[in-house]
């Protein structure tokens, strides 16, 4: 068996070496083409967001200085006048859209017959609720909690509260009651 090499030329595979740095080389060149678009594609989007920030920090500064002026020439006396001719206005919805008569048609049906309402207020409280204070006259405890049973029952007396208790030299009990009314009654609003 012959151990040496005969050739002028030794055989180098130089075919598959070429085909290879071929590969790389065209990987290499699509690359830098990808990125190199890239690069331009962000720096065209920058510099139109920065020219967009800066009309924007343009328009802010316009409408800060416009907004300074205009507080300058509000006049708060006219505000505060504003304000409380709205409160009187909106107080004067209130009264007019609530019905006494609707309120004394809830009392007689609940009043249960051994007690007599002797007094009604209405008033407004800061959160615009209804709040009725009531002194009535009854025969004894078991009348008014009777009374205050049926008038929860109905949905639009809340939150009932028997403030004061007293008794007469008569011996009926006077009670003073405060409730929160709501207008319309909860099971009486129609969707």
């Amino acid at each position: 068996m012959i151990r040496t090499n005969l050739s002028t030329r030794p055989f180098y595979n130089e075919g598959a070496v070429r085909s290879w740095l071929t590969i790389l080389a065209i990987v290499a060149v699509a690359a830098t083409m990808f990125n190199g678009s890239r690069v331009l594609r962000y720096s065209r989007s920058d510099t139109a967001l920065a020219t967009q920030a800066s009309r924007d920090e343009a328009r802010a500064t316009e409408v800060r200085a416009t907004a300074a002026t205009l507080r300058t020439s509000v006049d708060t006396k006219q505000v505060d006048a504003a304000s409380v001719d709205a409160r009187q206005a909106n107080d004067l919805i209130d009264r007019r859209t609530f019905s006494w008569t609707e309120l004394f048609n809830r009392l007689e049906t609940t009043l249960p017959p051994e007690v007599r309402i002797t007094s009604v207020r209405p008033s407004l409280d800061r959160d615009r609720r209804i709040m009725l204070m009531m002194t009535v006259l009854a025969r004894g405890v078991d009348d008014v909690n009777e009374f205050m049973e049926r008038l929860e029952a109905t949905g639009a007396f809340v939150n009932l509260l028997s403030r004061e208790e007293r008794i007469t030299d008569s011996g009926q009990l006077v009670a003073a009651l405060e409730c929160e009314y709501v207008h319309p009654a909860p099971e009486q609003v129609k969707p």
